[in-house]
């Protein structure tokens, strides 16, 4: 049946090409997950490259012959010039000491060694990486700020003579690009990685020198190195840093890289101890008394290092969202399925332990509603399926304005006990309320139009009701159609996702949801409350909370079994579960006021809510970041152990979902495709979920979808759908 909306579409005589075009325009429900979905893996992207480990090279070249370097500069000192074409090299003047650090800044060990620095009224020169100026741009501003030098050692820290010039030009660039954006300024200082004294050039790392200082730098190599990247100890560190008789020296230093604590504790006495004896710690330029090496950058190229250092800030920041959402994702899935495992275990035992029960037995005839719209291809077997019934009832078919000829199969049918009431079409709820002003019995079941009983079904769902407490019964819902792959995944949250959680929520007292395909009420318990409301999309979600804020307690029948047809496509699929999300949301908003309430309503508002609130919204909205570092983790490393921990989380879920069928006496060859559930399924749940946050945050409504049915789960042991008559397809009057 065409709904309104279509009906507007036809008769606003928009001309069928700006039609058409509309419909191509991707919806806006669609394109923000897809514009979020970019954004996070660009932020990631981000992320692996700053931290080396996308486009990172980490060989390191073996030793060369050194017979094409000149013998000026095997033999000169620390500082190579070779900008003009005619390389040479310097020496510092006696007692002029530069102390360098490499690998920085570190946001643990930098600051304590800029402490040092600036207690002693020194100066230095920090090789600073791109990498890591790019992520603590704050402390490259602290360097220049307090008067030391500033030196490029490459973006990523790889072996120069292994890469090509154009890579090297790339590597200079990035470098200085997260220089101007930490601190506003370029510089002419270069160290390469893995350098050392000069009269360790070779044929390999010379060209790269030479081609560097055609780019307008100057090499600065060392020829007092303090080995503290081997953790000598404090002493032999000073003793390695120390040079023999009073001459100037640049010394090798590391702020970053591992733990450099003995770099900091050696550093004080070091500098305390050499100031003593007449030595002088200043920058490269002033012991060299050459202009400075900082040139300021302004226009077009501070704004580009400032964008660049912007994004590198945001994606650090939304790693550690992600990271903490990862962490949060993991306390939520693990509590929750231990809760499950633990809880599920001690209602199995409670509920089939000899004697069980809930009260007298029940042997009250009871009404069953079944709400029906467009459902010619199921509803002959669900009527059959009730009338086989072991419990006396009464059958109300609530015909909600079909066009297919529901109606008259049921009345063709002339089956004992069965009735139907036709109406206009109104909804789920309204028909439900129609069907419960006719109903002539006080218990009353309800059941979806695609759904079979078992004939033991509705006698099992009515025993809980011995008790006076009780005023609703959830059942147990399955799959029917699970020979394909969506039905098979479908099957497996049922039973696991679906009835596990039921069994939890029944020792809890807090059952969320009495589901449409098999649950019974109590009259009393719904006049109550005041019926079905039509005020959310999740009918059935809102009628159980309002029970159990007034006062009812809500339980679970195992074996009341009802067979329900699953969507069979995945855009039937996503239709069912994006209005599921979004109701669930519009229930849990509607009942918010029972957290400050007393009573039975607060203690539902202070466990119930905030169950249903983590394991049925949060939890699934941040369950695929697991997937998402199991990718980064794969392309990125550490490989081995991200898949040992993703398989470790897939154990667990095995266990319980074995578990889950077990109790549910199902057959586990089903649990073959719970590894591509996880991984594919998911997915599909995430991006439903994220949708029906955006309906609900920008305030949309979402209209009833109905979905369309095929027929395919049979009778109780029928191995396939009873025939039905032909329809004509006209409306029944």
């Amino acid at each position: 049946m065409a709904t309104p909306s279509h009906r507007r579409d036809t008769a606003s005589g928009v001309p069928g090409g700006s039609r058409g075009r509309l419909r191509r325009r991707l919806p806006m429900r669609l394109l923000l997950p897809l514009l979020l979905l970019v954004a996070l893996v660009a932020m990631l992207m981000l992320r692996g490259y700053v931290h080396s480990e996308i486009l990172a090279d980490h060989r390191v070249g073996p030793p060369a012959a050194s017979d094409q370097v000149p013998k000026d500069i095997l033999k000169g000192g620390p500082v190579i010039d070779s900008r003009n074409g005619q390389p040479h090299s310097l020496e510092l003047p006696d007692h002029e000491l530069v102390l360098t650090f490499d690998d920085g800044p570190d946001p643990k060990w930098t600051p304590k060694v800029l402490d040092v620095l600036k207690k002693r009224d020194a100066r230095a020169v920090f090789f600073v990486t791109g990498t890591m100026a790019s992520r603590y741009p704050d402390l490259v501003q602290r360097m220049v700020d307090e008067g030391h030098e500033i030196g490029l050692h490459t973006f990523n820290h790889p072996d120069l003579s292994l890469q090509s010039r154009s890579r090297v030009d790339w590597e200079l660039a990035q470098n200085q690009l997260a220089l101007a954006g930490a601190a506003g300024i370029r510089t002419s200082l270069f160290r390469p990685p893995y350098s050392s004294f000069a009269n360790n050039m070779d044929n390999r790392s010379w060209p790269v020198t030479e081609y560097i200082g055609s780019k307008g730098y100057i090499s600065i190599v060392n020829n007092a190195d303090s080995e503290d990247w081997r953790r000598p100890g404090v002493r032999q560190i000073i003793r390695n840093a120390t040079p023999k008789g009073g001459k100037g020296a640049i010394v090798l230093m590391h702020d970053s890289g591992g733990d450099r604590s003995q770099t900091v504790a050696a550093l004080d006495r070091y500098v305390t101890g050499l100031q003593a004896k007449g030595y002088r710690f200043h920058t490269l330029t002033a012991a060299l008394d050459a202009p400075s090496a900082h040139t300021p950058v302004a226009g077009l190229e501070a704004v580009k290092g400032e964008a660049w250092v912007f994004l590198v800030q945001a994606s650090e920041k939304t790693t550690g969202v992600l990271v903490t959402g990862l962490a949060v994702v993991g306390v939520l899935v693990f509590g929750r399925l231990g809760l499950m495992l633990i809880l599920s275990v001690a209602h199995a035992r409670r509920v089939r332990r000899r004697g069980f029960g809930r009260g007298a037995t029940v042997t009250e005839p009871v009404s069953v509603l079944v709400p029906a719209y467009n459902e010619a291809k199921c509803i002959e077997q669900t009527v059959r399926s009730l009338v086989a019934s072991d419990h006396p009832i009464e059958v109300l078919v609530i015909d909600d304005g079909s066009t297919d000829g529901t109606a008259r199969i049921v009345e063709n049918l002339a089956l004992p006990g069965v009735r139907v009431v036709r109406q206009l079409n109104a909804g789920k709820p309204a028909a439900l309320n129609r069907g419960i002003a006719n109903a002539r019995y006080d218990l009353i079941v309800m059941m979806d139009g695609d759904t079979v009983f078992e004939p033991t079904t509705v006698r099992e769902l009515v025993q809980p009701f011995g008790d006076p407490r009780v005023g609703a019964v959830a059942g147990n819902a399955k799959v029917g159609n699970r020979d394909s792959l969506i039905g098979a995944w479908q099957h497996i949250e049922y039973v696991m996702g679906f009835n596990l959680d039921r069994r939890m929520y029944d020792v809890l007292r807090c059952m969320p949801t009495i589901p449409g395909a098999v649950g019974a009420f109590r009259r009393t318990a719904l006049e109550r409350v005041g019926g079905m409301s039509d005020d959310t999309l999740a009918e059935d979600t809102d009628i159980t909370m309002a029970l159990h804020r007034d006062g009812w307690h809500v339980v679970y029948a195992e074996k009341a079994i009802a067979w329900t047809e699953a969507p069979e496509s995945v855009q039937q699929l996503w239709s069912q579960r994006y209005r599921w999300s979004y109701g669930t949301m519009q229930a849990i908003w509607k009942h918010r006021r029972s957290l400050v309430e007393r009573g039975p309503s607060g203690r539902f508002g202070r466990v119930g809510l905030p169950l249903v609130s983590m394991f049925m919204v949060v939890a699934p909205l941040l369950a695929p970041l697991i997937d998402v570092f199991l990718l980064y983790g794969l392309v990125f490393g550490p490989t081995e152990k991200t898949i040992g921990a993703w398989l470790g989380v897939l154990a667990v879920q095995g266990v319980c979902a074995a578990y889950a069928f077990h109790l549910d006496k199902e057959r586990m060859t089903h649990l073959i495709s719970l590894p591509l559930q996880q991984l594919l399924y998911r997915q599909l749940m995430y991006v439903v979920l994220l949708q029906s946050w955006i309906t609900a945050l920008t305030g949309g409504r979402l209209r009833w979808q109905k979905l369309r049915r095929t027929g395919a789960v049979g009778l109780p042991g029928a191995g396939a759908p009873a025939n039905r008559p032909q329809t004509d397809g006209r409306p029944v009057g």
